[in-house]
């Protein structure tokens, strides 16, 4: 399958979603990195059930481990990464290897909420405040929600890629787990303090996500009525 065909197929399965700037930049990567496992013979159920493994052992060294130690930030650091590059490349197998099944589907969606509950849990043990975490997963899931339930309902032309999708959450997370380590290199003793700097990036979160609601549910709603 070449590139321009593979863009095709993906943008039909996400509502007509264009492909530019940084979307266009992550399918390009996502594309060569499917081909490479697709030689290897790696099936996209067992990559995202990978995208859940990684994301669980994730959570286990933050909340397990002193997070004041450079080394389990950095591990932390690459943990995440994998995991999103396993959910997100998966679909991208999937389309490449022609294995698209309704299984597939569902358990690529299962996972994909399995995967977000513990970054936000990692959030959570990275010291922010679990209010504000538990209210930007809260409509993070609310969104997901409203984009399946409007293709379920026949709406396939939602077209809009919003400023707070799956990629950016976990990029959020990833920026917040670089500031701690930054934190933590820059003094001898570090001790995770009353406000930590976890709180600025899930308060971030909250705001984007938010946005990003809003701007999903005029689309949607704009969408439904107009196919009435």
């Amino acid at each position: 399958m070449r590139r321009d065909e593979f863009f095709a197929e993906w943008s039909a399965l996400h509502g007509g979603a264009k492909i530019e700037g940084i979307v266009r930049g992550w399918l390009t990567i996502s594309f060569h990195l499917a081909k490479s496992l697709q030689a290897i013979r790696i099936s996209p159920n067992t990559l995202t059930s990978t995208g859940v493994l990684l994301a669980l052992a994730l959570y286990f060294v933050v909340d397990r481990f002193d997070v004041a130690q450079p080394f389990y930030l950095l591990l932390a650091l690459t943990l995440l990464a994998l995991s999103l590059a396993a959910d997100g490349v998966d679909g991208s197998l999937a389309i490449i290897a022609r294995k698209g099944s309704h299984f597939g589907a569902a358990w690529d969606a299962i996972a994909d909420r399995i995967s977000e509950s513990l970054w936000a849990l990692v959030f959570i043990a990275l010291g922010a405040d679990f209010r504000i975490v538990l209210s930007a997963w809260l409509i993070a899931s609310i969104q997901e929600y409203v984009r399946a339930r409007s293709a379920g309902l026949g709406l396939k032309e939602i077209g809009i890629v919003t400023i707070c999708e799956r990629p950016v959450r976990a990029s959020i997370l990833a920026v917040a787990i670089v500031a701690q380590l930054l934190l933590v290199l820059s003094k001898e003793d570090f001790e995770i303090p009353s406000a930590p700097i976890s709180n600025t990036f899930a308060s971030l979160w909250l705001v984007m996500q938010l946005i990003s609601l809003t701007m999903l549910w005029r689309r949607t709603t704009a969408s439904l009525k107009s196919s009435n």
